[in-house]
């Protein structure tokens, strides 16, 4: 398949890279090191529309198709993998509503959203339940009405029904400054998968607390959070799509979410890349540079083809993800997420050994790819669940 970009396609990602090394790249150690997230960045990424670009125009966003969302994601993690991901995953959970959610949903938070005054968070991940998201333990339970007698005269009488919800999230994106959630929880919990439920949660209501994790290895600037659940309480109409399907609808934006995941793996492998060939240029070693040395030649040739590689399979994947057939969008995004993963942890290890000694310190950035790429292969899937759903979909 040929995927020669379009002018409006090429012209996004120069605007995009322009933006990283100008306003990214000088920042981003800072940002590591410190642990600071990027609010300042997020406005002046807003005003180029590169927070959830996503978003329909109608809804204030760029509209922008799947494969052009890939771009801004590759180069966004290009300038760095830290800010990247604080930018590009403001809208985290706003897919659900713009194919689930009740039309108020989209007015209220899809705007404030795509201008950077909003952020959204969404919360699957538990303590005990990562890669199964069927055993969730979080719970919903109804309060004032039931489920199956909201129609007509029977719904105006039940206004006051809400939901309860009580549980904790783990490694949840965006936990401590997001303004509102997509918490999936079970309101069936003897029906595994078919009884998970999406409630749009703000975080400030009553219950809702945020721990905020910063020990991590890499993507720093990026906020992760514990999230506990005590009784908080949300009105009946705060579902989304329906109640107990709440499992399929999510299973509608895995391929999507994975595909992300490899370009922001192409993002910073291509960095990583990037550095080993500036290093190699400038480093002399028995009076030559070793970029001269055969070693060096190989090691950056592979970690070059590996990257194009890499690239050419995800952008395949966001074209399967935009035409529509669920089957084998999910095929291709598994392949995408875990050939673009594993080869950005190969090729970012491979850019610490060009740098040697000097590749082991923060003094180069070549350090800090290597510990931001670390994480593509884990969230969104690990490379081992993907192997799971390849094989399902191969065999």
């Amino acid at each position: 398949m040929n995927f020669q970009l379009n002018d409006e396609q090429r012209a996004v990602r120069e605007v995009v890279r322009e933006f990283g090394e100008e306003e990214i790249r000088p920042v981003a150690r800072e940002h590591d090191e410190e642990k600071k997230y990027p609010s300042d960045l997020v406005q002046k990424a807003a005003r180029y529309d590169l927070v959830a670009p996503g978003i329909p125009e109608e809804y204030g966003g760029a509209g922008m198709d799947a494969l052009t969302e890939i771009l801004v994601t590759e180069e966004l993690w290009r300038a760095d993998a830290g800010i990247g991901s604080a930018i590009g995953s403001r809208g985290f959970g706003t897919s659900m509503l713009r194919k689930y959610g009740e039309e108020w949903m989209k007015e209220e938070w899809l705007p404030k959203v795509a201008a950077g005054d909003a952020a959204t968070c969404s919360c699957i991940s538990e303590p005990a339940h990562g890669s199964n998201v069927a055993g969730i333990e979080t719970r919903a339970e109804r309060e004032g009405g039931s489920a199956s007698n909201r129609s007509g005269a029977a719904a105006e009488e039940d206004e006051g029904d809400e939901y309860v919800l009580n549980g904790t999230k783990m490694w949840i994106t965006n936990g401590t400054v997001a303004d509102v959630a997509v918490v999936m929880a079970k309101t069936t919990p003897d029906a595994g998968h078919r009884g998970i439920t999406a409630f749009l949660v703000p975080t400030d209501a009553e219950g809702f607390e945020a721990t905020k994790i910063d020990n991590k290895l890499g993507i720093r600037a990026s906020d992760l959070a514990e999230i506990v659940l005590d009784d908080v309480r949300v009105p009946a109409e705060n579902v989304i799509g329906e109640v107990d399907e709440g499992f399929y609808q999510l299973m509608d934006f895995f391929a999507d979410g994975r595909t992300r995941v490899a370009a922001q793996a192409v993002g910073v492998a291509q960095a990583a890349v990037d550095a080993a060939v500036d290093y190699a240029n400038e480093r002399e070693q028995g009076g030559q540079k070793i970029a001269e040395y055969q070693a060096i030649r190989h090691k950056v040739a592979e970690m070059a083809t590996n990257v194009e590689a890499a690239r050419s399979l995800t952008y395949r994947a966001a074209t399967e993800v935009e035409e529509g057939d669920d089957d084998t969008a999910a095929r291709f995004a598994s392949m995408a997420k875990l050939f673009a993963s594993e080869r950005a942890v190969d090729v970012a290890d491979e850019g610490v050994q060009v740098h040697g000694g000097a590749g082991f310190v923060t003094d180069h950035p070549a350090e800090r790819f290597y510990r931001d790429a670390r994480i593509t292969k884990i969230y969104e899937g690990t490379s081992e669940i993907q192997k799971n759903i390849i094989a399902d979909r191969v065999l």
